[in-house]
């Protein structure tokens, strides 16, 4: 028996149709509306395993409108589930908006657990960091994936990555530019799917084997790179404290800090400290 005025945020298989839960399809089965981000594709679920819910279409473009839809639905005492076409919504899916504002209106929201392609790719990894940072997807234009992958080098984490077919090469080749070719990086490409593959090696070997063979380039991809080595962050390299020197005599501190941090990708807090002791340095040659 399901509770009236709920809505489920239901996970899905993310290409094994069978990789979804009991609880799952029963909900699925008894709400009155599932919200999906392609009623197509949830259908082919649907129709593998016999549920005839009414689907109805929630997607980044609409999902403000659907919203009010549902929250209309879930004030008659309707019960509705939330579905995305692979895996967790509001996760790098669609989602997030709704769950906020029927939060905020007061109904009752139940997660139902199941398939999340970041986990599933770390579970086959065989990375032994117990930490990790989840990003999700880079941004598309070159500039901003390099700034925002140079904020990211300093971390000590795993760092994992979802990215389309069309942008995997030029995301690598990014990376190997700001992470160096050394670096690890776990390629999980079409995980549950008939072409599944986990790849490991360097940024470099990652490249070179992907364009060695074109169907690698194929499917969706959960990238895994290796965090930073552990080092001392109160130790700061002389590159770094001869960039910041230089920027100093420009400009004011807090901003020298934030382009040493850009330009070198060190550690931040080390970096502003050391500009206090260096505001009034002048640039060494």
């Amino acid at each position: 028996m399901l509770n009236k005025s709920t809505l489920y945020v239901v996970a899905t298989p993310i290409g094994n149709l069978n990789d979804i839960s009991l609880r799952a399809l029963d909900v699925l089965a008894k709400v009155d509306v599932v919200a999906a981000e392609h009623t197509q594709i949830s259908g082919h679920l649907f129709a593998a395993h016999t549920i005839s819910t009414k689907l109805i279409s929630l997607h980044q473009h609409n999902e403000t409108i659907v919203s009010s839809k549902i929250l209309a639905l879930l004030n008659s005492g309707k019960n509705v589930a939330l579905v995305t076409d692979a895996g967790t919504p509001a996760i790098s899916d669609p989602g997030a908006i709704l769950v906020q504002r029927v939060r905020e209106h007061g109904y009752s929201i139940i997660p139902i657990p199941g398939a999340n392609a970041a986990i599933c790719a770390l579970s086959a990894s065989g990375i032994t960091n117990p930490h990790f940072l989840f990003y999700g997807f880079l941004p598309t234009k070159t500039g901003l994936r390099k700034r925002t992958l140079i904020e990211l080098k300093p971390q000590l984490y795993t760092l994992i990555f979802y990215e389309a077919p069309h942008r995997i090469l030029e995301c690598i080749t990014d990376m190997i530019e700001v992470f160096g070719p050394q670096r690890e990086l776990t390629i999980a490409r079409e995980l549950t799917k008939l072409f599944e593959t986990i790849h490991r090696g360097t940024l470099k070997e990652a490249y070179s084997w992907l364009q060695e063979d074109t169907n690698q380039q194929k499917g969706e991809f959960v990238l895994l790179l290796s965090g930073a080595e552990t080092t001392d962050k109160s130790e700061i390299s002389e590159h770094a404290e001869h960039t910041l020197k230089c920027l100093l005599i420009e400009l004011p501190l807090k901003q020298a800090v934030k382009l040493t941090t850009e330009i070198t990708g060190e550690n931040k807090n080390s970096l502003y400290q050391l500009a206090l002791k260096l505001k009034n340095a002048p640039c060494s040659e």
